[in-house]
C-alpha cells in the first residue's frame, strides 16, 4: 500500500492538522515506510506459533497484606496546626 500526496492532504484534514508541502512530501515518505515494513511482518508464518501475553513467563513476586499503620499516628499528627480527638481539626467552612 502506498499513499499519495491527496491521502495525506485528506488525513490532515480529517485530523485538523495543518500541513504545507514540505511536511506533506516528508509524511509520504514515513508512512509509506510503515506501511511497507507492516507489508514485511505479514509475510512471517506466524501459523503454528501460540500467541503470547508477554516475551518471558515469570510471576511476580508477592507479599503478604497486612494492614498497617506505620504507628506513627502521634507523629503525623504534629504535622496540623490544630489537633482534637486524634483527627485535624479544620475550622468550619459550611454555615
Amino acid at each position: 500500500m502506498t499513499l499519495s500526496k491527496n491521502d495525506i492532504t485528506k488525513i490532515s484534514k480529517l485530523a485538523r492538522i495543518a500541513t504545507n508541502e514540505e511536511e506533506i512530501s516528508k509524511n509520504i515518505e514515513e508512512l509509506n515506510g510503515i506501511f511497507n515494513w507492516i507489508e514485511q511482518l505479514q509475510e512471517v508464518d506466524t501459523e503454528n506459533i501460540k500467541p503470547m501475553a508477554g516475551v518471558g513467563e515469570s510471576t511476580l513476586r508477592t507479599r503478604d497484606d497486612v494492614i498497617n499503620d506505620g504507628n506513627i499516628k502521634d507523629k503525623v499528627l504534629s504535622n496540623g496546626p490544630d489537633v482534637a480527638y486524634g483527627c485535624y481539626s479544620v475550622p468550619k467552612v459550611v454555615e
